[in-house]
């Protein structure tokens, strides 16, 4: 029996912020109270000044393995996820091979259940060729199907519209996309490629070529067939102010469930990314190719209609699109540096930063960052602080900073363009499943995470 009692937190859960123990057994949350200290537990941890959150899903990142290991595994970025207070992560198919057979994508559980601190599921990909094998996926046990209807490395690009017809009108479970036009990329590549600047292209031109554009269109095109075809579609990463006009208000997260997730009252939602929020185009000529990334980080008005949009509900979760290369990589001239940032380690303290600045209610971070992501995604007991969920917790103190520095990065790259940022506030203790994974810096990895499941993100 393990055991943990939680005394003296100001819990941040379900729209409200109250004091509350909270006391956790064999990896669930087992009782919530305003005084247990009369419950014997293994451990007890003071919570008193520190607030109690759910721990961060994070619906989107790219931890490399199988194929890519110079730049990260799932053992490495699991473990920083863990000390920035994510709990559980949903990682994309574009790995080397791509997990585009039911063969491999478990090959890849089979690597989560072995080395990773966090709680874990991986997305199916989809090609213009492996339909069939899609079509076998079965949704309680995987987070849904990617879409790349933008470049993507390897076969993962499906830009055929009959392969698009098909899946949107027959994918069994929630269909994840990343939505770039991308005859619109290619031709704004190619006018720079036949006109190019005496002084070369600096990191800047990137929101040029990937433009708004190549958004609008490709998101709209994602929209029109789910529409189609009652298609459980969720749009990755929005990144234009165009884009947030076609999504509906919803509430997911803001509201109690009695205990009881139910199924989601609409069928397309949408991810807001942190790069898109704290970082803008201006941000290109101090930190150059650290921050290409697809799709681009564009003009300062983007970041605040995003941010309005998340507020409003039209917008549904966040995440960071965790996506990491070496510096070497990302330092090789705008033409070959890959895109990407990695971002999951501090992703919570910047949306608590948002917090501090008075951009964003204390109350919402765990609902756009937990509660909504378990409700459009139907992950089973998680996201929220409720008696018989998973216990899934991050302790957090607004009182003490956190500054990024090169020594405790612990991304295997072991670089983050948020170096020097100093933010004002600090993971004390990360809780996985019911086990203390993260505390002051030390780690406990003598159990690791959990595979996630999931109760409705079927279609229909």
């Amino acid at each position: 029996m393990s055991t943990i009692l939680i005394l003296n937190a100001q819990v941040v859960n379900e729209g409200q912020i109250s004091a509350k123990d909270v006391f956790v057994k064999d990896g669930f949350i087992e009782k919530i109270g305003g005084d247990l200290r009369h419950l014997k537990a293994q451990r007890v941890i003071d919570a008193g000044g520190k607030y109690l959150l759910p721990g961060v899903i994070d619906d989107q990142v790219h931890f490399r393995e199988p194929g890519l290991t110079h730049k990260a595994s799932i053992y490495t970025e699991a473990k920083a996820a863990v000390a920035g207070g994510t709990t559980s992560f949903m990682e994309m198919p574009n790995t080397v091979p791509n997990a585009l057979t039911q063969s491999l994508l478990e090959d890849k559980y089979a690597i989560g259940k072995e080395t990773s601190l966090a709680n874990y599921s991986f997305f199916m990909g989809a090609s213009n060729d492996n339909y069939d094998e899609v079509m076998r996926t079965i949704c309680a046990d995987i987070c849904g199907i990617k879409i790349f209807m933008g470049s993507s490395t390897g076969n993962m690009l499906v830009d055929a519209p009959e392969v698009l017809e098909k899946l949107f009108a027959n994918a069994p479970c929630l269909i994840a996309t990343h939505c770039e036009d991308e005859a619109t990329i290619k031709r704004n590549l190619a006018y720079y490629k036949e006109n190019p600047s005496p002084e070369g292209l600096k990191a800047d031109i990137h929101a040029i070529i990937r433009n708004e554009e190549a958004c609008l269109k490709s998101s709209s095109l994602a929209v029109s067939l789910a529409q189609k075809h009652g298609t459980r579609l969720h749009i990755l990463h929005i990144s234009t102010g165009e884009e947030t006009a076609l999504f509906e208000v919803g509430n997911f997260g803001s509201q109690s469930l009695n205990g009881n997730q139910s199924p989601i009252a609409k069928k397309i939602t949408s991810e807001a990314c942190v790069h898109h929020l704290w970082f803008s185009a201006d941000d290109y000529e101090r930190l150059g190719t650290q921050i290409k990334c697809n799709p681009a980080i564009k003009a300062p008005h983007h970041r605040q209609q995003i941010l309005q949009a998340v507020l409003d509900n039209r917008i549904d979760v966040i995440a960071t699109d965790h996506a990491p290369h070496t510096w070497d990589e990302k330092m090789s001239g705008y033409w070959n540096a890959p895109s990407g940032l990695p971002l999951v380690q501090h992703s919570l303290n910047i949306m608590l930063e948002f917090v501090r600045e008075g951009k964003f209610p204390l109350v919402r971070v765990p609902e756009k960052m937990s509660h909504a992501v378990a409700d459009v995604f139907g992950i089973d007991r998680r996201g929220y602080i409720r008696e018989g969920y998973w216990a899934d917790l991050v302790l957090v103190d607004l009182n003490q900073t956190t500054t990024v520095t090169k020594e405790n990065i612990l991304y295997k790259c072991g670089w983050s363009p948020l170096e020097g940022t100093t933010f004002h506030s600090y993971v004390t203790h990360t809780i996985v499943s019911g086990h203390l994974a993260y505390a002051h810096g030390q780690f406990d990895e003598s159990q690791k995470g959990q595979r996630l499941r999931f109760l409705h993100n079927k279609r229909g």
